[in-house]
């Protein structure tokens, strides 16, 4: 047989047990469908069936969903940061404060020192990539593992956050933040919904369609691989930091226009949803992946759930029993998912060396 006419053969059956079968060398291999991609958007859609039959005079109104939709911007544009560094295989522990820091230096420049409100937002945008700098410059150049270093950091910056607050709430930020992000609605939402929306298309731009996204995503599967290539590791860790605390600086500063007030602990309450988002969303759309798309689905889907429970008479702490237990399972799904494309990739490596 020629070079032309080689073939290459093909097991063909779930099982591997028929006779093989014969496809032209070069033709494209049929991607799998994935359908257990969209099990969270079905279940999604289960749910909001479900409390709308339950509770049919609360939980479909255009109010309940507008307060849906608003209450959780802050979260989502706080998630969106923090997967930058995820997608480069790395965790960052600080963005709750990071984004406290921020809310609290609004507070106390605009409403204690009189300042006015964009320079007050400023500072405190300048100070939140600080956090980043300093993240990564640490993880990167003493080579210390980000966990570990981002806890450190992040306990350091709630003490400035007592220290500049006084550990007092200080209320009474300028209205003209909160007409921005939260009284202006458009289509019966706040705007601040579309803003963080037009955020997740950036990322995913980012992810998707340049060199820098692209670059990350080899970086958090083999940092070693991607050194070899040419790839400048510790500079897209760095930069990654730096992303992530900019969002989370920026998910203060709406947080500041939300209640428009400071107080130096409710930040920290972002934290456990953030990475739960984060985790439930790579089980979505793109699985094993950290995707903004599926983040989110994931955040959404989540306050779909604890609303229509609060809705239907169940106490506060469901919160707390639905990101935790949310985190825990979309961790184990994304280990299997792993672990099963890990096997996937062997397998192909094998039939191909055969």
């Amino acid at each position: 047989m020629s070079a032309t006419e080689k073939q290459d053969v093909e097991m063909d059956g779930k099982d591997g047990s028929a006779g093989p079968a014969v496809r032209p060398r070069g033709s494209v291999a049929k991607k799998p469908a994935e359908p257990e991609r969209f099990a969270l958007l079905g279940v999604w859609a289960v749910l909001i069936l479900v409390f709308s039959l339950a509770a049919p005079q609360t939980f479909p109104t255009t109010a309940n969903i507008s307060n849906m939709l608003a209450t959780q911007v802050v979260l989502l544009i706080l998630a969106i940061g923090l997967l930058v560094p995820l997608r480069g295989g790395d965790y960052d522990l600080s963005v709750a404060s990071t984004l406290n820091l921020s809310t609290v230096i609004v507070a106390v420049l605009n409403v204690n020192h009189g300042w006015g409100i964009w320079a007050s937002v400023a500072v405190a945008l300048l100070a939140s990539l600080c956090v980043g700098v300093v993240n990564g410059l640490i993880v990167t150049v003493f080579d210390i593992d980000p966990f570990i270093v981002t806890l450190g950091v992040g306990t350091v910056v709630q003490g400035l956050i007592y220290y500049v607050s006084d550990t007092m709430t200080i209320s009474g930020i300028d209205r003209a933040l909160s007409d921005l992000v939260l009284t202006q609605p458009f289509l019966a939402i706040p705007t601040g919904f579309f803003f963080a929306l037009a955020l997740c298309a950036l990322v995913w731009y980012v992810f998707d369609h340049t060199a820098f996204g692209q670059r990350l995503l080899f970086v958090g599967q083999s940092r070693d691989v991607a050194r070899l290539n040419g790839v400048n590791v510790s500079g897209l860790r760095r930069r990654s930091f730096i992303v992530s605390a900019g969002f989370a600086g920026l998910a203060g500063v709406v947080y500041a226009g939300t209640t428009a007030s400071a107080d130096p602990v409710s930040g920290a309450s972002f934290l456990l949803p953030a990475f739960a988002a984060c985790f439930l969303g790579s089980t979505v759309l793109r699985i094993g992946r950290f995707n903004p798309w599926g983040t989110l689905i994931a955040v959404y889907f989540l306050v779909t759930g604890i609303t229509g429970l609060q809705l239907l008479g169940a106490q506060q702490y469901v919160q707390q029993l639905f990101y935790g237990g949310a985190l825990v399972i979309a961790v184990i799904l994304s280990k299997l998912v792993r672990s099963r494309g890990e096997r996937k990739r062997r397998a192909q490596a094998a039939l191909s060396a055969s």
